[in-house]
């Protein structure tokens, strides 16, 4: 039966995605790939943002620890998932699944806030653009991201310390490749309504105040958007907000398909697990593509950095 009491659970078993060899080894070489991508993508992105100038701005201040929270939680999880593609021992200690769903945790949170804030920059930029540089100041930018890190850290410490404060019971079988909040809630036996309850609410407050803002935010742009009679100046100020909204669109989607859809009785183990997969290895990677190939001043500084370096190899 595998039954366990929360002393005794010294370690998880991690199910992982299958336990078909041939299919574990083809999913290792796909998402290493996917994972060596997106960590130099998202690498690559941040220095772009530090060493170009043109690129100083609120917005790019902003999609620079964004590019930061993709490479830090794909990193907290990718890697041990690769790992136990190749391992015939696929466990976890107790601590270290803590800190993985800790770490996690943090980084997604981080990542909802700071596309709010972009959203509000982007908000300001189009709808009152005469006062933006005093508004988007370099204070506000920093008491953004500072809030952003710190409100993550709590939100964090809280639902880590309602998983793993009270005791664990059951089977030490996660049916999951990380130690994610929906499959650990799974094994809790003590007071497992009120954690479920407190992860679900807290997960609730901040997705729907983020949420509503970026909503608030684009229905202001929108309507601003329209008032334009120039069908180019629509255009331009359109194109500053699709690949904000395209990440949007792309993180709150999987964010419901993960953590309220089972809250509200559409429980699967293995479309979690799908959903996942997008959320983990996927967006980190899409998100910085996203970016480069819809943003044309991230393209021209590409551009302008890679005709420097052919000049500098021809002299």
């Amino acid at each position: 039966m595998n039954i366990v009491n929360h002393t005794s659970m010294a370690h998880f078993i991690l199910l992982g995605l299958t336990k078909d060899h041939s299919l574990q080894l083809l999913l290792f070489v796909l998402f290493l790939i996917i994972y060596a991508c997106s960590f130099l993508s998202n690498f690559c992105l941040i220095v772009l943002i530090m060493v170009n100038h043109h690129l100083h701005s609120p917005m790019y201040f902003f999609l620079s620890h964004l590019s930061f929270v993709d490479l830090c939680y794909s990193s907290t999880i990718t890697p041990k998932m690769l790992a136990d593609f190749t391992s015939e021992s696929k466990s976890i200690s107790f601590i270290a699944c803590a800190t993985q769903m800790f770490s996690f945790a943090m980084f997604a949170t981080s990542e909802s806030f700071l596309v709010t804030a972009m959203a509000y920059d982007r908000y300001v930029a189009i709808c009152q653009p005469l006062v933006y540089h005093s508004i988007m100041n370099k204070s506000m930018c920093w008491g953004l991201v500072s809030g952003t890190y710190f409100s993550s850290f709590l939100a964090s410490v809280t639902h880590t310390i309602t998983v793993f404060k009270f005791p664990l019971c059951g089977s030490n079988k996660i049916n999951h490749f990380y130690c994610d909040i929906p499959p650990l809630l799974k094994l809790t036996c003590v007071h497992a309504y009120i954690r479920k309850l407190v992860v679900f609410l807290m997960a609730l407050v901040m997705g729907v105040v983020s949420f509503f803002v970026i909503l608030m935010s684009y229905v202001l742009i929108i309507y601003n958007i329209l008032r334009i009679h120039s069908t180019d100046g629509r255009r331009k100020a359109f194109s500053t907000c699709a690949s904000h909204l395209t990440v949007v669109i792309s993180f709150y989607s999987t964010v419901f398909g993960i953590y309220f859809r089972p809250s509200l009785g559409l429980n699967s183990d293995n479309k979690d697990k799908v959903f996942s997969i997008i959320y983990t290895v996927a967006s980190p990677l899409l998100n910085p593509i996203i970016y480069s190939f819809k943003n044309a001043e991230v393209k021209r500084a590409v551009i302008n950095i890679l005709g420097r370096n052919k000049v500098l190899a021809h002299t």
